[in-house]
């Protein structure tokens, strides 16, 4: 087995872990939550909120079709996937990112074609601000996005650092 394949299968742990804790933490607040209730975590900056999200990212788009965002979900799986099979060992970060946008666009295509609609529950806001409720994929997703977007920076400082020694 060549080590970049070997390394691509030592990630599996983290993509089931977030697949895992995705699903869980959507079914507690399923079962647990009314939709639309809302409880606070951290006074003036964290809830706990039932959402039922019909739209894509953050609830945007609500108006299209659930055969529309399983489509483009699909295709965009397809691109990542296929950056992550094309990855070359050294990208280290880009690699987990991959995993992480994965794991995390699984878990919510698995709500969309289960339930028509994805299950969020974390709050964030300042004051009347509110960002758009989210879940553990949305989390997964946003952080995968940006290792993939940061490992090209933190490989050049590798460089610098190994060339000055």
């Amino acid at each position: 087995m060549n080590r970049t394949f070997a390394l691509k299968i030592k990630l599996l742990p983290l993509f089931a872990m977030i697949l895992l804790m995705d699903i869980l933490s959507k079914n507690y607040f399923s079962d647990n939550y009314q939709l639309g209730e809302s409880h606070p975590i951290i006074d003036g900056f964290f809830n706990f909120t039932l959402v039922h999200n019909r739209g894509a990212a953050f609830g945007m788009g609500s108006q299209w079709s659930k055969p529309f965002f399983l489509m483009t979900t699909f295709i965009a799986l397809g691109v990542v996937l296929y950056l992550l099979y094309k990855n070359k060992r050294e990208e280290f970060l880009a690699r987990v990112g991959l995993v992480m946008i994965v794991a995390g666009a699984l878990g919510n295509v698995i709500d969309r074609i289960r339930l028509g609609y994805v299950v969020d529950f974390l709050d964030v806001y300042v004051q009347s601000y509110h960002w758009p409720v989210f879940n553990v994929a949305d989390s997964a997703i946003s952080v995968g996005a940006l290792l993939f977007i940061l490992d090209p920076w933190f490989q050049k400082i590798s460089a610098k650092r190994l060339a000055t020694k």
